[in-house]
């Protein structure tokens, strides 16, 4: 049987060139190691006469992986499956795929050709269809779906709301739709990237996802870029098994360097590490290790940004939308735009010879987006793959431009009272805290991508002010000898 998963992941190879419309459709395609792995999680007491879904099924490894465990380890000799593929040149495969396994088990199968949201949204609001009996709902469901952003104008939005599924990229669109598909606890097994986990975007899938299914294992890859080496994914994924309807108790979450799973290790964890008690926002967090959190290690770090007297917004000037305002340099009637790349360390480098505009030209419809100069704490929306850390603060201070207002671009968060500057101290202290080891690494618990979203800062908890202002004293006053060490050792003495 292991002939037959090398056989087909040898074709996986061979039909990804030939993928036209693969950027399209937001396709990749599954190693056989992984469909291995997705397979394994099953639990085995529900594998008998299974009814299988398969949404955007590729070649069919993932379905492949799953029909030769059931006969592997003997747990079935009969199945059903439901492989729905848009793709006219991955189905001549899955065709050829299935029929592998017809003399190994009485295999019922149906090859759906349509677009899975349509056919799934149509099943769904059919009263008549066979799907609303929950005889032929599906048993089990394992799926890779497409990555790819869904327009807010765009149809796909239009029929998935008509099902009361609000969601933003067709990959959670899939996973949505399939737990609707699923009888009483049917599980679903699915690769995902792992963004949903945190952000405002994605708060209705979270709240779905956790209203209507128990998740039973997590697994994610140390690795960023290893698990689909062959294309190029850089987005941090996670496998997750989740029971419909099913009583959520504690969650495994396991861990592998790469796709060969050489180095697996697992843990489990209580629920309340998962999801914390009270979060509005339903961040889902995955611990890697028993070690206590941040959190846990330091109870006085309880606060809200609001508690502390603070707010945080995104900065509002988004530069592809005011090209005609932008200037290279400043010249009259500007002010400074700042960039990430103008804050480094605790300093401000303004004007800075770079590929974006150092200035913004100030009219009317521009003035709203400014904010009087003072001192703020800004935090780089985006790190790029090759930084250490996820989380990346800076401070700009009146005293590093002698102009009235200022402009933040758009990759910034930044911290501010009323849209006016914060307590120097403040500025300083939250900078030291969000640039701290134990931060970035709590902040990965439930932050899989390279993007840190106002609401990500908005959620975390922080020290109390009385502390950042100490530590902010502390920073004005070292600045020229501050590292990582040093606000490192400092945070854990004041907390």
């Amino acid at each position: 049987m292991t002939q037959i998963l090398e056989s087909i992941d040898k074709e996986r190879l061979a039909v990804n060139p030939l993928l036209k419309n693969k950027s399209e459709l937001g396709q990749f395609l599954t190693p056989s190691s992984v469909a291995k792995f997705m397979a394994s999680l099953f639990d085995k007491k529900m594998m008998p006469d299974p009814k299988i879904l398969d949404a955007g099924a590729g070649i069919g490894s993932l379905t492949s992986a799953f029909l030769e465990r059931l006969v592997s380890e003997n747990l079935s000799d009969q199945a059903s499956v439901t492989v729905v593929e848009i793709d006219e040149v991955l189905r001549s495969r899955l065709t050829t795929t299935l029929g592998l396994f017809e003399d190994k088990l009485n295999l019922q199968k149906e090859i759906i050709t349509e677009d899975f949201i349509e056919w799934a949204t149509n099943a769904l609001l059919d009263e008549n269809s066979l799907l609303r009996s929950s005889i032929l709902r599906f048993s089990h469901a394992i799926l890779n779906p497409p990555y790819k952003k869904i327009a807010s104008s765009s149809r796909h939005r239009r029929v998935l709301r008509g099902v009361g599924i609000e969601t933003v990229n067709l990959y959670s669109a899939f996973v949505a739709l399939t737990i609707e598909l699923m009888e009483e606890h049917g599980q679903i097994v699915a690769i995902i990237p792992r963004s949903f986990c945190n952000g405002p975007y994605f708060r209705p899938f979270r709240q779905l996802l956790l209203e209507k299914t128990a998740i039973k294992h997590m697994h994610l890859f140390d690795s960023r870029d290893k698990a689909f080496k062959d294309d190029e994914v850089l987005q941090e994924n996670v496998i997750m098994l989740l029971e419909r309807g099913a009583s959520q108790t504690q969650v495994t979450v396991s861990t592998s360097r790469d796709d060969s799973f050489a180095d697996y290790k697992e843990n489990c964890y209580p629920f309340e590490k998962i999801v914390q008690p009270n979060d509005s926002e339903l961040f889902i967090h995955i611990p890697t290790s028993n070690e206590p959190s941040f959190i846990e290690r330091f109870p006085s770090v309880h606060y809200s940004l609001k508690e502390i007297g603070v707010e945080v917004s995104t900065g509002p000037v988004v530069d592809f939308r005011v090209k005609g305002h932008l200037r290279d340099m400043p010249e009259e009637g500007t002010v400074p735009l700042f960039y990430p790349n103008h804050f480094v360390g605790t300093s401000t480098e303004w004007p800075k010879v770079m590929k974006k505009p150092n200035a913004v030209f100030v009219d009317e419809t521009m003035k709203k987006w400014l904010y009087p100069n003072g001192y703020y704490t800004v935090v780089k929306r985006f790190s790029s793959k090759e930084e250490k850390r996820r989380i990346v603060a800076g401070v700009l201070t009146p005293e590093s431009t002698d102009y009235s207002e200022v402009g933040f671009e758009n990759g910034l968060n930044v911290i501010h009272y009323q849209k006016q500057g914060i307590l120097p101290e403040m500025a300083f202290g939250l900078y030291a805290y969000l640039n701290s080891t134990e931060v970035d690494k709590y902040f990965r618990v439930f932050n899989g991508h390279t993007q840190v979203n106002a609401t990500d800062l908005r959620t975390m908890k922080y020290p109390s002010r009385e502390k950042l202002e100490i530590l902010g004293r502390w920073v004005m006053a070292n600045s020229d000898k501050i590292g990582q060490e040093e606000i490192d050792q400092k945070l854990e003495e004041i907390l």
